[in-house]
């Protein structure tokens, strides 16, 4: 299987279920807390409205007609500057290992860019290990402290980007 048998295409009113689904899925896959993370936010129920607002978009990652992961990008929340915010990126087992991650980060990236942010921010957990790697490898550096407000308060770990 190759990144051919995968389509990358924004998210639209049918993929709400699917992509709810994966996202509880590799939360409670990776031992992740169910409260302070995506688990539990209403977004989550309803991704293909939460992202229909000004400078916000949201990838599903396709496969054989089944969404098997996803990432976005917003402004984020309660912060006055020009920094959007990788938001809700799972992925199934299927669909990792295959450099997807790191074409979905280009793809919110250079949306992002012509949204005229300046910078990305991202929340995950230490024991997402791969996640983490990937965003190092794509450029996101560690903070000491997070930044805006989230909700996730028990995602620790917190990293930046400046757009290009």
């Amino acid at each position: 299987m190759t990144t051919k048998d995968f389509i990358i295409r924004e998210i639209e009113p049918k993929d709400n279920a699917q992509i709810a689904t994966v996202i509880r899925n590799v939360i409670v896959e990776m031992g992740a807390p169910k409260v302070g993370t995506a688990y539990e936010d209403k977004a989550t129920d309803m991704m293909f409205e939460t992202y229909q607002k000004p400078k916000a978009t949201y990838f599903v990652v396709e496969h054989a007609n089944t969404i098997v992961g996803g990432a976005g990008i917003a402004h984020l929340d309660q912060y006055d500057g020009n920094v959007c915010e990788l938001q809700k990126m799972y992925f199934l087992p299927i669909a990792r290992g295959k450099g997807l991650g790191a074409q979905l980060i280009t793809i919110c990236l250079k949306k992002a860019k012509t949204f005229g942010f300046e910078s990305c921010y991202l929340e995950t957990l230490p024991y997402m290990e791969a996640a983490v790697k990937l965003y190092q490898k794509n450029g996101f550096i560690n903070l000491n402290k997070p930044m805006g407000n989230t909700a996730h308060y028990n995602c620790n770990v917190w990293m930046i980007k400046q757009i290009n």
